[in-house]
């Protein structure tokens, strides 16, 4: 309604004539679920640290990752996953941590320091985290102040402590006495925990100077079962916790390959998990899956599981296959799940090219080798089953070589026709809020035409859309023939959207014939 004017005047008005644009939703946000080595976010000023088990946590880099939930730990392949989306060109990611595996990861390394006064022992030193990582860490013993000549060592002579992680020295703790060494160290250090060997109310000599490396970490049995990986949505825990996120848009669950290879879920378990994962991504409808095949399959084994065993069918996830070869921290190389690795790649080609490009022939960055070397053959297998094979060419790395998903409809059988309807649909649902409870009249009908087509006009533009035109790639119908009387009556508004996405060039065939040339007789 007007505004109601009473005297004489100029009177300026704002009025909303143009068009209400709608802006693109990303697409390239992961959510990883998995084991970690903690799980907790440290405290400020003094404060004690705040759990993160099973809350899923924003993670930007690498070097935030580290800070909340720890480095690489044996029995984990999340933290490989993080590492290798980040450098595959991931921008940001949510993390779920069901499980960690450093305080309960199993038995801790130790070393026994002796007296200097070679009278026992003087300190006890155990690394703070259990498992084989702390056998990577040792410490050596200074003297800072020497007793005198036939002295017997004192409580007060003071000593250095320095850790190292390998050959790197990673803390260093000065002025120390057998009096206050548990107290500083303790407090302070990130890798190892001081007790003093005391023999009764004396305490014993500051330990003998020298290297002393830790060990005996060792891994104990796994146990997680699916419905921790499955988590509650209530609870905010598991799969669950990323219903409450709405700008995910990738999953994976790469430590479930560690429960199955640590032989605490089977292959039932596997496909459970996997199949909670896909339903999680359709109920979502924007969200796509990327799994991973079991370990340790040849090309047939992987494709008599994934046609009699798994038998998925969704065109909301991919399953990639073998698995990769990476170094690890002791400088071996070890073998990960791809779907880390795979997820940097969606971001780096959503960031390149765009959603409509498929995400393959890509390099996989940070991988130096495979699992199985699978071959044109064996593919010629696997690929019309949806599973993507991860190939070795001489000469132009390791790269991934399919694009399929797990869907039996010919409409849906590429990724990035089923990621680019994902980011059409959902940014014209965000971007139409507006009109909720407007007149549903001929005049809504328009500007909905209007704003609708200027934002898919775009989408074509960006070569997403098959046609020489915009009128060849789209169209937008929103009228009294879809919306008649009852329609209205019932307070719907029905907007129909046809699209030609572009496919991907999947198999190039090239015809070649001798030609006798231009002069050749007919």
């Amino acid at each position: 309604m007007a505004t109601s004017y009473q005297s004489p005047g100029v009177y300026v008005e704002e009025v909303d004539r143009g068009t209400k644009p709608i802006e693109g939703v990303g697409t390239s946000v992961a959510a990883f679920i998995g084991f970690t080595e903690r799980a907790e976010e440290p405290g400020r000023n003094g404060a004690a640290p705040t759990s993160l088990l099973n809350r899923a946590t924003l993670v930007t880099n690498w070097a935030q990752y580290m800070a909340k939930f720890g480095g690489f730990v044996e029995g984990a392949f999340l933290p490989q996953a993080v590492y290798g989306y980040f450098a595959n060109g991931g921008g940001r990611c949510y993390v779920v941590s069901v499980k960690t595996l450093g305080a309960d990861g199993g038995r801790p390394a130790m070393a026994a320091l002796p007296a200097a006064d070679a009278k026992g022992e003087s300190l006890s030193i155990r690394a703070r985290t259990g498992g084989p990582a702390g056998n990577e860490i040792g410490v050596s013993i200074a003297h800072e102040a020497a007793p005198a000549e036939g002295a017997e060592p004192k409580e007060g002579d003071s000593f250095t402590l320095v850790v190292k992680r390998g050959e790197a020295q990673a803390e260093r703790y000065t002025g120390l006495t057998m009096a206050n060494v548990e107290a500083t160290v303790n407090t302070a250090s990130k890798l190892i925990q001081v007790e003093v060997v005391r023999k009764g109310a004396k305490l014993p000599a500051r330990p003998a100077e020298g290297s002393y490396p830790l060990a005996g970490g060792e891994v104990t049995a796994l146990t997680v079962t699916p419905p921790q990986f499955q988590g509650d949505a209530a609870r905010r825990e598991g799969i669950g916790a990323l219903e409450a996120l709405d700008d995910v848009t990738m999953v994976a669950v790469p430590d479930l390959m560690s429960a199955y290879l640590a032989k605490a879920i089977d292959l039932n378990g596997v496909k459970s998990v996997q199949s909670a994962v896909l339903a999680h991504c359709e109920r979502m409808r924007y969200r796509f899956a990327i799994l991973d095949a079991p370990p340790g399959m040849s090309p047939q084994e992987v494709a008599d599981w994934r046609m009699n065993q798994a038998g998925y069918d969704s065109k909301y996830g991919a399953l990639y296959y073998p698995w990769i070869a990476m170094p690890s921290t002791s400088g071996q190389t070890m073998l990960v799940p791809p779907s880390g690795h795979v997820a940097g790649i969606y971001a780096r080609v959503d960031g390149e090219r765009g959603v409509h490009k498929a995400p393959a022939n890509e390099v996989v960055l940070g991988a130096i080798g495979l699992e199985v070397h699978v071959t044109k053959g064996e593919q010629d297998l696997l690929n019309p089953m949806g599973v993507n094979c991860i190939r070795a060419f001489p000469g132009r790395g390791i790269r991934v070589w399919g694009a399929r998903t797990l869907s039996s409809d010919p409409a849906w059988r590429y990724i990035n026709v089923r990621r680019l309807f994902n980011y059409v649909e959902a940014s014209i649902e965000r971007g139409t809020q507006w009109v909720v409870f407007e007149p549903n009249d001929a005049d809504l009908w328009a500007r909905v035409r209007r704003d609708i087509s200027a934002f898919l006009r775009m989408v074509w533009r960006s070569g997403a859309l098959f046609g020489a035109t915009p009128e060849e790639a789209f169209y937008v119908k929103c009228d009294e023939e879809l919306n008649p009387l009852e329609v209205r009556d019932a307070g719907q508004l029905i907007i129909e959207i046809g699209m030609a996405p572009v496919k991907p060039a999947e198999f190039v065939i090239v015809r070649i014939s001798q030609w006798a040339g231009p002069n050749a007789e007919a």
